[in-house]
């Protein structure tokens, strides 16, 4: 399986990282080298096909989620993560409170409205940070007995709780999970209730970055975030 690749140094960075990285019960889509040893060439990159889709099983993704964190824990941040500046990651630093939205990217309505109240109850995050998916939610495939196999990894530096409450949101927003895994996924995220609540308030407010100042994002998902918000704020502490 071949893709395009915007960021050489990315791709590079995450084959290094996963080319022998062992994650227990979880098949992951190992990088391929060229025939001279390059992970990138000419702008794209190879991975070992894993059989799969996406399915509805938010217990076995969480699991999924943890082994991988488990096996993250002690790589060090890479720099090219503090200097990224795509939609997502403007989004992520704008959830955490490190950017400010200048250009009200975000909005002036009620959206941005929201966003607004979200980061008003933001507290400080005692959890350590370390590399973390941040987009499992969709990148986690099933197939039969198979162990889930994990693709299209989308690195971050935040704590290995954040990528959890991520998919907490991604699930109730897409997924129709439950809203009682809100409550549930507070253990496996390793928090206490208070820093959980902070870490899926800054989930929230980064998926609500991104769909209101993404430029293609169809009204319906506005909707339906905007939905989800509403559904999670009562949760927040």
């Amino acid at each position: 399986m071949i893709k395009p690749v915007s960021d050489p140094a990315e791709a590079s960075w995450l084959a290094n990282v996963f080319e022998g990285l062992q994650v227990r019960g979880v098949r992951l889509a190992r990088p391929i080298r060229s025939s001279d040893g390059r992970w990138v060439v000419a702008g794209w990159n190879a991975h070992r096909f894993v059989s799969g889709r996406p399915a509805a099983r938010h217990e076995d993704v969480l699991k999924a989620a943890v082994a991988l964190h488990d096996a993250l824990v002690g790589v060090p941040e890479p720099r090219f993560l503090r200097e990224r500046s795509d939609l997502y990651s403007w989004a992520d630093r704008l959830a955490w409170g490190q950017i400010e939205d200048t250009d009200r990217r975000t909005g002036t309505g009620y959206g941005a409205r929201k966003f607004a109240g979200l980061a008003a109850g933001r507290r400080p995050v005692a959890a350590p940070s370390q590399v973390v998916h941040g987009d499992l939610f969709g990148n986690v495939l099933f197939a039969g007995d198979a162990p889930p196999a994990i693709v299209d990894i989308t690195p971050y530096w935040r704590p290995a709780g954040w990528a959890v409450a991520v998919i907490a949101v991604d699930a109730l927003a897409w997924g129709d999970a439950p809203i009682e895994i809100l409550g549930e996924w507070a253990q496996v995220a390793q928090a206490p209730s208070a820093q959980w609540s902070q870490l899926i308030r800054r989930a929230l407010m980064f998926r609500l970055a991104v769909s209101l100042a993404h430029p293609l994002t169809p009204p319906n998902d506005l909707v339906t975030m905007l939905s989800t918000v509403e559904r999670i704020e009562p949760f927040l502490e």
